[in-house]
């Protein structure tokens, strides 16, 4: 007999049939009348399947025995209507069989209620509970719905390197890449060489796709890269991690305008996925984590985004009469509250800020004819913030050279990137979209560490 998912028998049935299901057992209830109700779950679904299991059940006494919660088992009954509340359906069960037990003494999730913080040491079981498992599953919808909207619109899926030897964002915190026995040459008091290493030259893990995504926007056209990037950066707040997820398109023969279209579509194309495909896991984090998720969702997608230079947006921010705790004057990067009162009070809505000022923005990005500002933008949302950066790329070869001086860096070692400049350059734009920053708007969740299966921070590398 053929294995089904649970949730395929919660929604689709059908009644009255023979099945085989197979999960972990979340909760038991014995009855005095001789039979028992266990809830079983198997992953398919946020709901459980209740399965009846009475004293006609081969070895009925020991069974009872084994089905504390976390064993896995093997049920084999007929599937028939519930008489009670809150479920259609029951397996009344013909054949139970233990795969694994769970000592009931020993058994972490025993009890409810742990803290995300003790869920955290143990991350290798915590899908096994409903935040975790709703978690999962909304984070895989995400992810097929970001694969989805770009090859819908015949975009490349480009696998960009992970090791490289390029900074990207110019700002240094990266993690290297050696063969080297450093310990060794520590305690020889020897400076490294790297000319002897893998690669003759130092290399670290990436922390962006999006230059390598370029030589292939500019050969091919519209790309996107979507893995695991990575920052060495010492901090401990619960909106970074050492390692995390970006979703990065490249787009020939784009412009700013057009960037920021395409980033309007593809956020709300992923939320209106997660509301449509997940909706009793979004129920759970609206009953359990926060009340405003879904509103908050559905006010992104049904808006169309306000579009706002980085100079009104100033002038918006000290006409406020609000006394923030960050001073607003021009040529400074905006703090988390400044965003939050342009998308929370004065529009009610998304924001894209565009054209920033030069002096803090990477060397890529397009300058503008003032020289003062580069195309550049960024997404804001309600009640999370900047959610996407972007940028029209600077196209003029004479221009990105002067911009890589004016930023310290050496065009011999971009010599590949400067190359797409001289040999057919086109103007295109691109953005980058971190997964965990969605999870989080999406979720409710506070704690970055709490939307990936396995948090990489300062001081934690566990499994």
């Amino acid at each position: 007999m053929q294995r089904l998912k649970i949730a395929r028998l919660l929604t689709n049935g059908p009644l009255d049939s023979e099945v085989d299901v197979r999960g972990w057992v979340r909760t038991k209830r014995e009855s005095k009348q001789g039979f028992a109700f266990v809830e079983l779950n198997d992953g398919s679904s946020f709901n459980n399947l209740q399965v009846v299991v009475d004293r006609a059940v081969p070895g009925y006494e020991s069974l009872l025995k084994q089905l504390t919660t976390g064993s896995s088992v093997r049920v084999v009954g007929t599937l028939k209507a519930s008489p009670a509340k809150g479920q259609a359906v029951e397996v009344h069960a013909r054949e139970v069989e233990v795969y694994g037990t769970a000592d009931a003494e020993k058994y972490p999730l025993q009890k409810k209620g742990h803290s995300y913080e003790f869920l955290r040491d143990i991350a290798h079981l915590r899908p096994r509970t409903n935040t975790f498992g709703a978690m999962a599953r909304v984070r895989n919808t995400v992810c097929a719905a970001i694969h989805e909207f770009y090859q819908s619109r015949g975009f490349l899926y480009v696998h960009t390197p992970i090791i490289t030897t390029s900074d990207c964002e110019g700002a240094g915190q990266m993690f290297q890449v050696t063969t080297l026995d450093l310990a060794l040459l520590a305690r020889q008091q020897r400076e490294v060489d790297f000319t002897q290493d893998f690669f003759g030259k130092p290399a670290s893990l990436t922390v962006s796709g999006q230059l390598e995504a370029e030589t292939f926007a500019c050969g091919l056209g519209d790309v996107y890269t979507f893995g695991p990037t990575f920052r060495a950066e010492n901090s401990n707040t619960t909106r970074h991690l050492a390692e995390f997820w970006m979703v990065e398109p490249e787009m020939a023969f784009y412009d700013l305008e057009d960037n920021m279209q395409l980033a309007q579509e593809f956020i709300q194309h992923i939320l209106r996925a997660a509301l449509e495909r997940c909706p009793d896991d979004m129920k759970f984090f609206v009953d359990r984590v926060d009340k405003e998720v879904v509103r908050t969702a559905e006010t992104i997608i049904q808006n169309e985004f306000e579009r706002v230079t980085y100079t009104e947006a100033i002038e918006l921010l000290q006409k406020s009469g609000q006394a923030f705790e960050y001073p607003v004057e021009w040529g400074v990067d905006l703090q988390s509250e400044h965003e939050r009162w342009l998308t929370e009070t004065k529009f009610c809505k998304p924001v894209i800020l565009y054209n920033y000022p030069r002096s803090f923005k990477p060397f890529y990005m397009r300058c503008n004819d003032d020289g003062k500002t580069v195309r550049a933008m960024d997404v804001l949302v309600p009640r999370a913030g900047e959610i996407i950066g972007g940028s029209q790329r600077e196209e003029r070869l004479d221009v990105l050279l002067q911009r890589m001086q004016e930023c310290h860096l050496d065009p011999e070692q971009y010599w590949w990137y400067v190359d797409l400049r001289r040999y057919g350059s086109v103007p295109h734009a691109g953005f980058g979209l971190g997964l965990e920053r969605v999870l989080l708007l999406l979720t409710g969740m506070t704690n970055i560490r709490d939307v990936i299966p396995f948090p990489r921070t300062p001081r934690h590398a566990e499994f």
